[in-house]
Protein backbone atom coordinates (compact mmCIF):
# COMPACT_ATOMS: atom_id res chain seq x y z
CA UNK A 1 0.00 0.00 0.00
CA UNK A 2 1.25 3.32 -0.81
CA UNK A 3 2.08 5.42 2.26
CA UNK A 4 2.18 9.22 2.18
CA UNK A 5 5.61 10.56 2.66
CA UNK A 6 5.47 13.48 5.28
CA UNK A 7 7.36 14.18 8.47
CA UNK A 8 4.34 15.08 10.65
CA UNK A 9 4.27 15.43 14.22
CA UNK A 10 2.59 12.07 15.87
CA UNK A 11 -0.86 13.60 16.91
CA UNK A 12 -2.47 10.57 18.50
CA UNK A 13 -0.35 7.52 19.79
CA UNK A 14 0.98 4.90 17.83
CA UNK A 15 2.18 4.20 14.77
CA UNK A 16 -0.21 6.43 12.06
CA UNK A 17 -0.40 6.08 8.56
CA UNK A 18 1.00 8.99 6.86
CA UNK A 19 -2.58 10.03 5.00
CA UNK A 20 -3.59 9.88 8.84
CA UNK A 21 -1.18 12.53 9.61
CA UNK A 22 -1.66 14.73 6.97
CA UNK A 23 -5.44 15.27 7.41
CA UNK A 24 -4.79 15.18 11.22
CA UNK A 25 -2.91 18.33 11.32
CA UNK A 26 -6.16 20.18 10.19
CA UNK A 27 -8.65 18.08 12.97
CA UNK A 28 -6.78 17.19 15.41
CA UNK A 29 -6.20 18.60 19.34
CA UNK A 30 -2.70 19.31 19.05
CA UNK A 31 -1.42 22.73 20.01
CA UNK A 32 0.32 22.84 16.58
CA UNK A 33 -2.52 25.02 14.68
CA UNK A 34 -3.38 22.83 11.89
CA UNK A 35 -0.08 21.22 12.06
CA UNK A 36 -2.89 19.14 9.00
CA UNK A 37 -7.09 16.41 7.44
CA UNK A 38 -10.12 19.49 7.27
CA UNK A 39 -11.17 20.15 4.86
CA UNK A 40 -8.11 18.66 4.48
CA UNK A 41 -7.31 23.37 0.17
CA UNK A 42 -3.37 25.19 -2.93
CA UNK A 43 -1.26 23.32 -5.52
CA UNK A 44 -4.05 21.36 -8.05
CA UNK A 45 -2.07 18.08 -9.61
CA UNK A 46 -4.01 18.49 -12.31
CA UNK A 47 -4.56 22.43 -12.45
CA UNK A 48 -1.56 23.58 -10.89
CA UNK A 49 -1.93 26.64 -8.86
CA UNK A 50 0.29 29.64 -8.62
CA UNK A 51 -0.55 32.39 -6.80
CA UNK A 52 0.02 36.15 -7.39
CA UNK A 53 -0.13 37.78 -4.56
CA UNK A 54 -1.18 41.70 -4.20
CA UNK A 55 -0.98 43.97 -1.09
CA UNK A 56 -2.59 43.27 1.64
CA UNK A 57 -6.43 43.96 1.54
CA UNK A 58 -6.97 47.90 2.18
CA UNK A 59 -8.51 48.95 5.91
CA UNK A 60 -11.68 50.24 4.20
CA UNK A 61 -12.63 47.42 3.22
CA UNK A 62 -11.45 44.53 5.30
CA UNK A 63 -14.84 44.30 7.37
CA UNK A 64 -16.60 44.03 4.13
CA UNK A 65 -14.75 41.44 3.10
CA UNK A 66 -14.62 39.19 6.28
CA UNK A 67 -19.01 39.66 6.13
CA UNK A 68 -18.36 38.44 2.66
CA UNK A 69 -16.48 35.17 3.57
CA UNK A 70 -18.61 34.27 6.62
CA UNK A 71 -21.84 34.59 4.99
CA UNK A 72 -20.51 32.21 2.25
CA UNK A 73 -19.25 29.73 4.79
CA UNK A 74 -22.40 30.14 6.99
CA UNK A 75 -24.05 29.31 3.68
CA UNK A 76 -22.58 26.06 2.53
CA UNK A 77 -24.60 23.64 3.87
CA UNK A 78 -22.57 20.62 1.39
CA UNK A 79 -20.08 19.99 -0.86
CA UNK A 80 -18.44 17.23 -2.81
CA UNK A 81 -14.95 18.17 -4.34
CA UNK A 82 -11.85 16.34 -5.46
CA UNK A 83 -8.50 16.90 -3.33
CA UNK A 84 -5.54 17.05 -4.06
CA UNK A 85 -3.05 17.04 -1.08
CA UNK A 86 0.42 18.20 -1.10
CA UNK A 87 3.03 17.27 1.26
CA UNK A 88 5.61 19.57 2.58
CA UNK A 89 8.25 17.73 0.65
CA UNK A 90 5.94 18.28 -2.53
CA UNK A 91 4.61 14.56 -3.01
CA UNK A 92 0.91 14.54 -3.94
CA UNK A 93 -2.12 12.05 -2.90
CA UNK A 94 -5.62 12.96 -3.97
CA UNK A 95 -9.13 11.36 -2.76
CA UNK A 96 -12.92 12.92 -2.38
CA UNK A 97 -13.98 15.09 0.37
CA UNK A 98 -17.79 15.30 0.91
CA UNK A 99 -19.49 18.55 3.42
CA UNK A 100 -22.79 18.52 5.51
CA UNK A 101 -22.70 21.24 7.32
CA UNK A 102 -22.96 21.16 10.45
CA UNK A 103 -21.53 18.81 11.85
CA UNK A 104 -20.54 16.18 9.14
CA UNK A 105 -17.18 15.90 6.66
CA UNK A 106 -15.30 12.76 5.57
CA UNK A 107 -11.92 12.52 3.47
CA UNK A 108 -11.48 9.52 1.81
CA UNK A 109 -8.33 8.67 -0.41
CA UNK A 110 -8.30 7.15 -3.85
CA UNK A 111 -6.84 3.35 -4.15
CA UNK A 112 -4.71 1.88 -3.15
CA UNK A 113 -4.79 3.93 -0.01
CA UNK A 114 -7.63 2.71 2.54
CA UNK A 115 -7.11 4.93 5.43
CA UNK A 116 -9.82 7.62 5.27
CA UNK A 117 -11.55 10.73 8.08
CA UNK A 118 -15.07 10.91 9.07
CA UNK A 119 -17.21 13.33 10.90
CA UNK A 120 -20.26 12.10 12.29
CA UNK A 121 -22.03 15.30 14.01
CA UNK A 122 -20.53 14.55 17.08
CA UNK A 123 -17.12 12.78 16.84
CA UNK A 124 -14.32 12.43 14.15
CA UNK A 125 -12.46 9.16 13.80
CA UNK A 126 -9.30 8.58 11.74
CA UNK A 127 -8.68 4.85 10.09
CA UNK A 128 -4.89 3.67 10.14
CA UNK A 129 -5.47 0.83 7.50
CA UNK A 130 -2.32 0.00 8.28
CA UNK A 131 -2.19 -0.68 11.43
CA UNK A 132 -5.99 -1.54 11.59
CA UNK A 133 -6.12 1.25 14.12
CA UNK A 134 -8.76 3.66 14.56
CA UNK A 135 -9.04 6.69 16.58
CA UNK A 136 -11.26 9.98 17.90
CA UNK A 137 -12.17 12.98 19.19
CA UNK A 138 -15.00 15.30 19.97
CA UNK A 139 -15.63 17.51 17.02
CA UNK A 140 -16.06 20.67 19.91
CA UNK A 141 -12.09 19.53 20.98
CA UNK A 142 -11.04 20.08 17.20
CA UNK A 143 -10.20 22.80 15.32
CA UNK A 144 -12.13 20.80 12.53
CA UNK A 145 -15.08 22.67 14.42
CA UNK A 146 -14.36 26.29 12.79
CA UNK A 147 -15.74 24.71 9.60
CA UNK A 148 -18.50 22.37 11.03
CA UNK A 149 -19.85 24.41 13.23
CA UNK A 150 -23.04 26.47 12.23
CA UNK A 151 -22.15 30.15 13.26
CA UNK A 152 -19.13 30.57 10.89
CA UNK A 153 -17.16 33.24 12.97
CA UNK A 154 -13.69 34.59 12.05
CA UNK A 155 -13.57 36.07 15.38
CA UNK A 156 -13.28 35.09 19.18
CA UNK A 157 -11.43 32.15 19.14
CA UNK A 158 -10.02 32.74 15.53
CA UNK A 159 -7.78 35.51 15.00
CA UNK A 160 -7.57 36.97 11.37
CA UNK A 161 -3.51 37.90 10.48
CA UNK A 162 -4.49 38.92 7.04
CA UNK A 163 -6.40 39.25 3.99
CA UNK A 164 -4.80 39.51 0.86
CA UNK A 165 -6.26 39.43 -2.73
CA UNK A 166 -4.40 37.16 -5.44
CA UNK A 167 -5.08 35.55 -8.85
CA UNK A 168 -5.11 31.97 -9.55
CA UNK A 169 -5.28 30.53 -13.46
CA UNK A 170 -6.04 34.09 -14.48
CA UNK A 171 -9.13 34.81 -11.88
CA UNK A 172 -9.12 36.50 -8.69
CA UNK A 173 -9.22 35.06 -5.71
CA UNK A 174 -9.15 36.20 -1.38
CA UNK A 175 -6.56 34.42 0.91
CA UNK A 176 -7.66 35.49 4.45
CA UNK A 177 -5.18 33.87 7.16
CA UNK A 178 -6.42 32.87 10.50
CA UNK A 179 -4.42 31.52 14.00
CA UNK A 180 -5.94 30.34 17.17
CA UNK A 181 -6.51 33.80 19.47
CA UNK A 182 -5.30 31.87 22.50
CA UNK A 183 -2.22 30.52 20.58
CA UNK A 184 -0.68 32.32 17.61
CA UNK A 185 2.72 31.08 17.65
CA UNK A 186 1.24 27.31 17.85
CA UNK A 187 0.81 28.13 13.93
CA UNK A 188 -1.68 29.29 10.82
CA UNK A 189 -4.34 28.05 8.15
CA UNK A 190 -4.66 30.11 5.03
CA UNK A 191 -8.16 29.49 3.62
CA UNK A 192 -8.34 30.83 -0.35
CA UNK A 193 -11.84 31.68 -2.06
CA UNK A 194 -12.46 32.18 -5.85
CA UNK A 195 -13.79 35.74 -5.81
CA UNK A 196 -17.06 35.78 -8.42
CA UNK A 197 -18.17 33.57 -7.66
CA UNK A 198 -17.37 32.85 -4.12
CA UNK A 199 -15.80 29.82 -3.82
CA UNK A 200 -13.63 27.91 -1.45
CA UNK A 201 -10.68 26.61 -3.64
CA UNK A 202 -7.75 25.57 -1.07
CA UNK A 203 -6.35 25.77 2.74
CA UNK A 204 -2.69 26.35 3.07
CA UNK A 205 -1.72 24.51 6.37
CA UNK A 206 1.95 26.51 8.17
CA UNK A 207 2.56 24.16 11.17
CA UNK A 208 4.65 25.51 14.66
CA UNK A 209 7.48 23.66 13.01
CA UNK A 210 7.53 25.96 9.97
CA UNK A 211 6.23 22.68 7.55
CA UNK A 212 3.71 24.03 4.84
CA UNK A 213 0.84 21.06 4.18
CA UNK A 214 -1.50 22.19 1.09
CA UNK A 215 -4.93 20.52 0.03
CA UNK A 216 -6.50 21.67 -3.23
CA UNK A 217 -10.08 21.36 -4.39
CA UNK A 218 -11.45 20.75 -8.02
CA UNK A 219 -14.63 19.45 -9.93
CA UNK A 220 -16.07 20.72 -6.66
CA UNK A 221 -19.80 21.12 -6.03
CA UNK A 222 -21.79 22.99 -3.40
CA UNK A 223 -25.22 23.01 -2.09
CA UNK A 224 -26.10 19.96 -3.49
CA UNK A 225 -28.11 16.83 -1.86
CA UNK A 226 -25.78 14.20 -1.09
CA UNK A 227 -28.21 11.36 -0.34
CA UNK A 228 -26.05 8.33 1.49
CA UNK A 229 -26.31 8.96 4.65
CA UNK A 230 -23.79 6.31 5.41
CA UNK A 231 -20.96 8.90 4.06
CA UNK A 232 -20.85 10.30 7.38
CA UNK A 233 -20.80 7.09 9.48
CA UNK A 234 -17.99 5.41 10.92
CA UNK A 235 -18.02 1.75 9.97
CA UNK A 236 -15.08 -0.74 10.80
CA UNK A 237 -13.68 -1.51 7.70
CA UNK A 238 -12.79 -5.35 8.77
CA UNK A 239 -16.89 -5.39 8.92
CA UNK A 240 -17.14 -4.28 5.09
CA UNK A 241 -16.84 -0.60 5.13
CA UNK A 242 -17.71 0.69 1.55
CA UNK A 243 -15.56 2.93 -0.92
CA UNK A 244 -17.28 6.14 -1.94
CA UNK A 245 -14.81 7.27 -4.52
CA UNK A 246 -14.09 3.95 -6.65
Amino acid sequence: MKKICYPAVRMFNGNISQGDKLMRQFLSVSTRFFSMIVFAALLFAVLPLKPVFSAPHPAEERLKTVSKIEKYLRELKTMKAHFTQTAPNGEKTSGVFYLQRPGKMRFEYDPPIEDFIVADGLFIYFYDAEMENQSSTAIGNSLADFILRENIRLSGDIKILGIEEGMIEEKKTLEVTLTQTADPGAGNLTLIFRKDPMQLVSWVINDAQGLTTTVALWESHSNIHLPDESLFRYRDPKLGNPRYNK
